[in-house]
């Protein structure tokens, strides 16, 4: 680092997203990186999906560990509190068009979902 400068003390920016989509990439949601693989291919379907930018943009990150640990990959769609179990490649294909492009939750594959107040 550079004496004098304080790298902490610069405001990041985030662009404007619809939906924040969250990948638990630990090590007991998926015993073979399943997860990590999961994630590393949601670029490339949000920007197939026209998900990459504008008004539908959604962005995504890895967690460690949501400790829901069984039925993984675990994926959480925020704002919306979805919470998906056994995203597979194919049920991440549903999850990508059904609900983030055509905003109809998957209902099969939701094991949590946050209820409005």
């Amino acid at each position: 680092m550079s004496e004098g400068v304080d790298h902490f003390s610069i405001k990041p920016t985030i662009g404007n997203y619809k939906r924040h989509v969250l990948v638990c990439t630990g090590p007991r949601c998926t015993l073979q990186g399943e997860s990590q693989t999961l994630f590393d291919s949601l670029g490339e379907k949000f920007k197939a999906a026209g998900l990459d930018k504008g008004a539908l943009r959604v962005k995504r990150t890895r967690v460690a560990c949501f400790a829901a640990c069984k039925g993984g990959p675990i994926l959480c769609v925020q704002p919306d509190g979805v919470w998906y179990y056994n995203v597979t490649s194919e049920n991440l294909e549903r999850i990508v068009q059904q609900h983030l492009v055509e905003g109809m939750p998957v209902e099969d594959l939701i094991f949590h979902q946050q209820t409005k107040e």
